[in-house]
């Protein structure tokens, strides 16, 4: 797997250097990130890592005339994701052949686009790109969007928040995006797999709850006999089925883990923003059923549920995360982006500042309620470079095969 030190020396990744990089992440997030049509021109895609819209364009707009990186490092090996806006102060620049982060006129430090994995290049059987079937979300991790449409669409009811149905419509032909097969998603697990990834999440938008169960179960039994692995470390991502009964299937077809993400706590904001969710999937109280009814089936540490954070007050959102993650889910917020296409486009996220005391007082929930570092990496499918990743890291609690990478931070933990 590609290592963060790969292509230069990195400096050391002190616990004052990551909380730092946390909150300067944070505000690249919300500010995104401008890129010099110079650098635009340089970029080897051959080498780097290309964004791919599988399933959101998280971009501050639709940029569809080049390709753009995905993520890129600092000299300690912090990464940061790109979210493109030609407008924002921090721009990414070239010169003599290197690549700088700029806020303003200040030159902030050197950068390193992250390089692609081998097989990125490969391709199934039937011919498709391995790249379009399953994209990189850091070291370890793959996220395979079987879907990148959702039914809701057509029956009026989108998220406002998502623009999953926009991004199919900017970028699903432009990238060869579509449904993926059984045997698409299996033969990509298997070659990623073989070059040291080791987890996966399966996505999608929504399509009716008997075909969701019977897809992941055909994805389950093609992922096991492509790899010969019965235990082959996935997470399901699934909205609320009607029927609690068919959780146990999903164990049962061999996956590790389940996420159900309700995104929005406070009742009558789940109403507004989620109509979808409200009507087609059993209301509030059923996604709250739903999550509690997998942690008994799964266990405690192997349930995920993802918030959108700052569409509703920080309060009314604590509430629900403290309420589910002491009863054994692994809550998260998620720092909300306008999207382009979403009907909140054009709206304004809360500041940098107002995200990271939020991130602080999540991950202090996390560790009061006895999830380690772990439990996070097991059932979350943003890698394990994420903010909280990192924030686990700063206190020492670092993943067992990553203790090489940040020696400086298992060394503070044993002092």
């Amino acid at each position: 797997m590609n290592a963060p030190n790969e292509g230069f020396i990195p400096l050391k990744l002190t616990r004052d250097r990551v909380l730092h990089n946390i909150e300067l992440s944070e505000r690249l997030f919300n500010a995104g990130i401008a890129i010099d049509r110079s650098v635009l021109r340089e970029l080897d895609y051959g080498n780097y890592l290309e964004q791919v819209h599988g399933c959101f364009n998280m971009n501050h707009n639709v940029h569809t005339a080049t390709k753009l990186p995905q993520q890129f490092r600092d000299p300690t090996g912090y990464s940061f994701n790109i979210l493109f806006d030609p407008k924002s102060h921090f721009r990414i620049v070239s010169e003599d052949g290197h690549f700088f982060l700029e806020d303003g006129a200040e030159r902030q430090f050197e950068i390193f686009f992250q390089k692609k994995p081998a097989w990125y290049d490969k391709r199934t059987s039937d011919g498709t790109p391995m790249s379009r079937i399953a994209q990189y979300t850091g070291r370890g991790k793959i996220t395979i969007t079987y879907s990148n449409e959702c039914s809701l669409q057509e029956k009026g009811l989108d998220c406002l928040f998502c623009n999953i149905n926009a991004t199919k419509a900017a970028y699903g032909d432009l990238e060869g995006l579509g449904i993926k097969t059984p045997r698409q998603i299996a033969e990509t697990v298997k070659a990623a797999y073989g070059e040291g990834w080791r987890r996966l999440t399966v996505t999608g938008g929504f399509i009716p709850e008997r075909r969701e169960v019977d897809y992941y179960i055909d994805v389950a039994e093609a992922i096991q006999h492509a790899t010969g692995r019965q235990n082959f470390s996935g997470s399901a991502c699934i909205g609320a089925p009607l029927d609690l009964s068919v959780i146990e299937k999903y164990k049962e077809a061999g996956y590790e883990c389940i996420a159900t993400n309700m995104e929005i706590w406070d009742k009558n904001i789940f109403k507004t923003i989620c109509p979808g969710k409200e009507q087609i999937c059993g209301g509030r109280q059923n996604w709250i059923d739903v999550l509690k009814r997998e942690v008994d089936v799964f266990g405690k540490g192997y349930v995920r549920s993802y918030f959108v954070s700052g569409i509703e007050p920080k309060a009314a959102l604590l509430e629900g995360l403290q309420y589910l993650i002491e009863s054994g889910v692994v809550a998260i917020p998620l720092q909300w982006n306008p999207n382009p296409g979403s009907a909140l486009e054009g709206h304004r996220a809360p500041t940098a500042e107002w995200y990271h005391d939020l991130v602080l007082k999540t991950y202090a929930l996390l560790r009061k309620n006895g999830f380690r570092h772990e439990d996070y990496y097991r059932c979350t499918n943003g890698g394990d470079e994420t903010i909280f990743d990192y924030l686990y890291n700063a206190d020492g609690d670092v993943l067992p095969w990553e203790r090489d990478i940040y020696p400086e931070l298992v060394e503070r933990k044993a002092a």
